[in-house]
């Protein structure tokens, strides 16, 4: 399933989507694009990476408010790229630190798979 934001988009009303996305879900990707079409390289191997550990998680596709969802994101990690990842409502990282954790065989646990 991907979370779609519906109606208003002012920052309001994306931070309180974002806040909601990363409360309710285990893991949820913030990227460009959706699974089936990511809208850059980098979402797109964030995609690969969390799909090889997690069948199951959460996409928010922040394109429709790219400044706003970069805002309310950056207020959540401190970090200003998409995508980000978060598990259990903490920040993990972008596709960059993603890769490094799959390198190191660490991926799998901080996705919470046993």
């Amino acid at each position: 399933m991907t979370f779609q934001p519906e109606g208003d988009m002012d920052p309001d009303a994306v931070a309180e989507r974002v806040d909601e996305a990363i409360a309710e879900n285990d893991v949820v990707l913030f990227m460009k694009g959706n699974r089936l079409m990511p809208q850059c390289g980098y979402s797109q191997r964030a995609i690969e990476l969390i799909s090889g550990h997690v069948e199951e998680f959460e996409t928010v596709d922040v394109l429709p408010a790219l400044p706003a969802y970069r805002e309310a994101l950056t207020e959540h990690s401190g970090w200003e790229t998409i995508p980000q990842t978060y598990v259990d409502g903490e920040f993990i990282g972008g596709s960059d630190v993603l890769a490094e954790l799959d390198e190191r065989g660490e991926l799998a646990g901080e996705l919470g798979v046993a």
